[in-house]
C-alpha cells in the first residue's frame, strides 16, 4: 500500500470511529507504531486530525458536541470501568455532583442505591438515579441542549452557586499539561469549572485519548484537580509531571 492511500485511510478511519489508537491502526496497515506516528504526526500538521495520547481523534467531530448516543458507544469498556472505580470513592450519606459526561452516565447507573445526595446538569444522568429509592437528585436547570440532554448557562451556574458538595465528578475533552482541561463547548467549559469550585474535591474521569489534547473552551488548570481516575498505561511525562503536582492518579482495571 503507498504511503498517501495509508494515510488517506486513517483519516478515513478517525473520521469514522471519531478516535484510535496507535496499537490498532499499526495492527490494521501491518507496519510500526513508529510509522504510525509518523503519519499522524504529517496528519495533523496538514490540519487533517488531531493526535492524542497514544492515538488520533477527529478534528470534523471535534468541533461541535457529539449527541449523547455517540458519546456512549466511544470507548465504551473503558469509561463503564473508569465509573466503576469511581464509585468505590463515595461515602453513604455524602454529596456529590456529576457532570454530563457518558462516563457519570455510566457512574450514575451502576451507583448502588444509598443515602446519597446528587446534583447533575445531565437529564439522563438524573433519569438513572431516579430509580434509586435513597439517592436524592437535585438538577440544576438552565439552557437544554438537545444533543446532550443537558443543562447550561447563567440559570445552571447560579444553581450550582447555591450548594457545596464533598466531591465533583466530572470528564472533558483534553488533559494537557500546559492549558489544563479543556471542552468542546464554553457552556459545559463554565459550567464543569462552577462544578470544581464547589466542591472539596475534583475527581476527573478520562479515558487515555484524552491526554495530550486541547479543546477550545478552557475549564481550569490541572492543579484544581485532587485526583484522576482513567484506564490504560499512561504517558511517564504525564504521570511524573501529576504525581509532582499532588494529583493522585488510578488507573481502572
Amino acid at each position: 500500500m503507498l504511503v498517501a492511500e495509508r494515510q488517506r485511510k486513517i483519516v478515513d478511519l478517525v473520521n469514522d470511529r471519531l478516535s484510535i489508537r496507535v496499537t490498532e491502526l499499526s495492527r490494521i496497515f501491518s507496519v510500526t507504531e513508529e510509522t504510525i506516528r509518523r503519519d499522524l504526526e504529517k496528519l495533523e500538521k496538514e490540519e487533517k486530525l488531531l493526535r492524542s495520547h497514544g492515538g488520533a481523534v477527529s478534528i470534523k467531530k471535534d468541533q461541535s458536541e457529539l449527541s449523547f448516543e455517540e458519546r456512549e458507544i466511544l470507548n465504551a469498556a473503558e469509561k463503564k470501568a473508569i465509573a466503576i472505580e469511581a464509585i468505590n470513592i463515595i461515602e453513604p450519606g455524602e454529596q456529590i455532583v456529576l457532570d454530563a459526561s457518558t462516563t457519570a452516565w455510566y457512574l450514575a447507573k451502576e451507583l448502588p442505591d444509598m443515602p446519597l445526595t446528587v446534583l447533575t446538569n445531565s437529564i439522563n444522568v438524573a433519569i438513572e438515579l431516579s430509580k434509586k429509592e435513597k439517592v436524592k437528585v437535585i438538577s440544576t436547570g438552565g439552557m437544554l441542549l438537545g444533543k446532550s440532554l443537558s443543562y447550561v448557562g447563567p440559570l445552571a451556574e447560579r444553581s450550582l452557586n447555591m450548594y457545596h458538595v464533598n466531591k465533583a465528578f466530572i470528564s472533558c475533552k483534553g488533559v494537557h499539561l500546559e492549558t489544563g482541561l479543556s471542552d468542546t463547548l464554553e457552556w459545559q467549559a463554565l459550567l464543569k469549572k462552577q462544578m470544581m469550585s464547589i466542591a472539596d474535591k475534583t475527581i476527573l474521569m478520562v479515558d487515555c485519548s484524552k491526554f495530550g489534547i486541547r479543546s477550545f473552551a478552557h475549564i481550569n488548570p490541572l492543579d484544581n484537580v485532587n485526583q484522576i481516575i482513567t484506564g490504560g498505561s499512561m504517558d511517564s511525562l504525564y504521570k511524573e509531571t501529576m504525581t509532582k503536582m499532588n494529583i493522585q492518579i488510578t488507573t481502572a482495571k
